[in-house]
């Protein structure tokens, strides 16, 4: 398989701003970039088959689901991938560990459907735009936010991360009307045509937003009252 095709984009550089305010080379958001340009064929993104998982942390559980993804479109010149975007209906948003219709589901569910976190109302939906990629090099600097300790520490980067990436992927994620830039290592494959991506990274929720119970604010995390700000996201789009 051919590389992705990089662009002549100032790459920018990864996901994930440190609420300590220390930043890595490779953990960090940035302001939204350039979207890369379209060229050669374009292909739709096969929905049934693409999704967006989700867990977020506190110190005493966690929860987790998906989020679908309701379209896209990824543009290919020979055997190389020159952009990309990608539609989420964050009003699908599912909650996997609690059963649908309980009492607990609807009101977690109501919650993160409430300004507090997504303020589906407003922002109904959600969505990716390629600005540029570049090839993963063996040995790639990855450095893990410290967190605080309790028994629901979120994965680290290094934990949530794709085994055997092939690409750094960047692209503008749009939530909540904020628009940030973040790029993540990622497993692809383009085969006779066929289009397959992996990953699994670190977001910063504050950073579009999601500030509800932030961690940053918490005066005693002794007393367990409040919510991580990091969030583990994964991935997995499928194009022919």
């Amino acid at each position: 398989m051919k590389l992705f095709k990089t662009t002549g984009l100032l790459l920018a550089t990864v996901l994930l701003a440190v609420a300590c305010g220390q930043k890595s080379e490779t953990v960090e958001t940035t302001e939204a970039q350039e979207v890369a340009e379209a060229t050669g064929k374009t292909v739709s993104v096969n929905t049934s088959e693409s999704a967006v998982s989700w867990t977020g942390f506190k110190p005493a559980g966690k929860h987790f689901g998906t989020i679908p993804v309701t379209g896209g479109e990824i543009s290919i010149e020979g055997d190389a991938i020159t952009s990309g975007t990608f539609t989420f209906d964050i009003t699908g948003l599912k909650i996997e560990d609690m059963e649908e219709g309980s009492d607990s589901y609807g009101k977690l569910h109501g919650h993160l459907h409430s300004a507090d976190f997504f303020d589906v109302a407003n922002y109904p939906s959600a969505t990716f735009e390629v600005t540029s990629v570049e090839p993963f090099v063996a040995g790639s600097n990855i450095e893990d936010k410290e967190e605080f300790e309790t028994e629901f520490t979120p994965n680290t980067l290094s934990e949530q991360m794709v085994e055997n990436p092939t690409h750094w992927i960047s692209g503008n994620l749009t939530m909540r009307g904020t628009t940030k830039n973040i790029k993540f290592p990622a497993a692809v494959s383009i085969q006779d045509g066929a289009i397959s991506a992996k990953a699994g990274f670190n977001i910063d929720r504050t950073d579009w937003g999601l500030s509800y119970n932030d961690e940053s604010s918490a005066v005693d995390k002794a007393k367990d009252k409040f919510i991580y700000n990091t969030v583990n996201v994964g991935f997995e789009i499928k194009a022919n």
